[in-house]
């Protein structure tokens, strides 16, 4: 399958973002915890981050335009639609379920510190 052609790309951030939210919130999280992993993952600004669900931008644009990319996403790992998120190849496929990722860490009640990585102290 060409990757560039997944519905996933077409779609817009502004859609998706409410049922992340959702999810969240289904679980006793908060949508402000949802804004601070996207801020945490993506350098937006709160203001650039609301600019962005209220813009039509598709998830390319969203990453596109993303102030800085984490580079601690990369410590990010596990299954998310049933695929490992590190052994994603496509670079935009990646950040988006990176971020499916976060949200799924969210809603299963993971501490925030946990969620958003850092580098292991010790290493």
């Amino acid at each position: 399958m060409n990757h560039k052609n997944h519905r996933i790309y077409r779609m817009t951030f502004a859609s998706v973002y409410p049922y992340y939210v959702a999810k969240a919130e289904k679980k006793d999280r908060t949508k402000s915890e949802v804004d601070e992993i996207i801020r945490w993952l993506t350098g937006y600004s709160q203001k650039q981050l609301d600019d962005q669900i209220s813009s039509e931008n598709t998830f390319e644009q969203f990453f596109d335009q993303a102030p800085e990319m984490n580079p601690y996403r990369k410590l990010i790992t596990g299954l998310i639609c049933g695929v490992r998120v590190e052994e994603i190849t496509e670079p935009l496929m990646q950040e988006i379920r990176y971020l499916d990722k976060l949200i799924d860490e969210l809603a299963k009640g993971r501490a925030m510190e946990t969620i958003m990585r850092k580098p292991d102290a010790a290493s």
